[in-house]
């Protein structure tokens, strides 16, 4: 039974739930990163309250958490829908205010609040698929928070859905809504076993029809550069300066490879992400990315050649190398239960959607919690231009998610 004749709310719940600033901070050592992120948990656990989701509730952490009950005499592995309430620091997340474009006709959008912010299908090739949709804007001096905000939109009219048409039969789903995915930390407060939940989808993807079952691997790496220190004015023979080995190092990385801005599809790169120091003592951030688990090793080792090999021409100065697992790649979990993934193609195909699998360079709260034992592919919203001023959502697209889900949850009521 597919969703028909059913109001969508998913226009009216993006745009009331990005003008609620729910920025990140990669800085911050308190969980989550940013305390406004629960803003959104307080007002999100009312609603599902309001629906009749008579479980809902927010965590000390800001995890948002909720069941849609089942309704089915099959014995059905508990399925659970997931998105992340937090955006990105990239761009101010304050102040946004939604634009709603009717019937997009393919011509320039030039956003209101800064025209020199024009969102055009040269820059935004997608766009060409939805001349006629609905689309949402931000107003040019913030970003949208589509990403992921059209997630939890998107899950929030699911559960309206369901809770309106007992005839659907499906079993126990759990909702998720985690804060702090932009920063890396998304599920590490998170109760697994509060959660209990057999399988998982996080709502985080792009272009209508892609699925995600495969990411980067990732780690991170701090290089650490100790200098010596002495008086500039009395410094000839005493200085090494560990800013300027810092920058050796970085002159002496790949130009044409090993990069993000020279690779593409299942190509891995070291990417250095900070800076900081003084001449005594300096530190560089690097993240290491590949779909191959084992290249990060080689690459991490080729990296502390590099710095050693600057290093060792200043005697005097020495250098510690720091590398922190961040996430793995979701396949390496998922091939275990294709049918998983195969579940959300079959449910596509039955809401007239063309199924686009690709690979995530990159990686969402699916591949730490496939990893936690939730195996956890990544759908579509129609979130696009993410991270940027540019951001944008087509209403019909979240809409087709939505349609996604319904068709999903009766598909895990039959394969039992």
């Amino acid at each position: 039974m597919a969703i028909k004749n059913y109001n969508h709310t998913v226009a009216e719940r993006l745009m009331r739930y990005v003008q609620i600033d729910t920025t990140a901070d990669p800085n911050s050592t308190s969980f989550p990163s940013t305390e406004i992120q629960k803003d959104l948990g307080r007002l999100l656990v009312q609603e599902l309250l309001d629906l009749g989701v008579e479980d809902a509730e927010m965590d000390e952490w800001g995890y948002v958490f909720g069941t849609v009950k089942g309704n089915t005499s099959n014995d059905v592995p508990t399925v659970c829908f997931c998105a992340h309430m937090d955006t990105a620091p990239d761009v101010t997340g304050k102040n946004v205010k939604p634009i709603l474009h009717k019937n997009y006709d393919g011509k320039p959008i030039t956003l209101p609040d800064d025209t020199t912010q024009v969102i055009t299908t040269e820059k935004h090739p997608y766009l060409k698929e939805k001349i006629g949709d609905d689309l949402i804007t931000a107003s040019g001096k913030t970003l949208l928070g589509a990403d992921d905000k059209a997630g939890v939109a998107c899950i929030m009219d699911f559960v309206e859905y369901l809770m309106g048409n007992p005839g659907i039969k499906h079993g126990d789903i759990r909702i998720l809504f985690t804060p702090d995915e932009e920063v890396g930390r998304g599920v590490d407060h998170l109760d697994m076993e509060k959660l209990n939940a057999d399988y998982g989808y996080t709502l985080d993807g792009g272009v209508l029809g892609s699925i995600e079952d495969e990411s980067f691997s990732a780690d991170a790496v701090k290089i650490t550069i100790h200098g010596v220190s002495a008086h500039p004015g009395y410094a000839k023979g005493k200085i090494i300066n560990a800013l300027k080995l810092g920058g050796e190092i970085l002159a002496a990385l790949p130009r044409d490879s090993w990069s993000p801005e020279t690779t593409e599809g299942r190509e891995g790169f070291v990417h250095p992400t900070s800076f900081d120091g003084i001449q005594e003592k300096a530190t560089i951030g690097f993240i290491i990315r590949d779909h191959e688990t084992s290249k990060l090793a080689e690459y991490e080792e080729r990296l502390k050649g590099i710095a050693e090999e600057v290093v060792a021409q200043y005697p005097g100065a020495s250098m510690d190398f720091e590398v922190t697992e961040q996430y793995r790649n979701m396949k390496e979990v998922l091939k275990t239960v294709p049918f998983v993934t195969d579940y959300a193609i079959e449910a596509m195909k039955k809401a007239d959607i063309t199924p686009r699998p690709v690979i995530i360079r990159g990686g969402t709260d699916g591949s730490r919690l496939s990893f936690m034992g939730l195996p956890c592919p990544n759908l579509f919203t129609g979130e696009m231009a993410i991270h940027s001023k540019h951001e944008y959502v087509s209403v019909q697209d979240m809409q087709k998610a939505v349609q996604t889900m319904g068709e999903l949850v009766q598909i895990w009521e039959k394969h039992i």
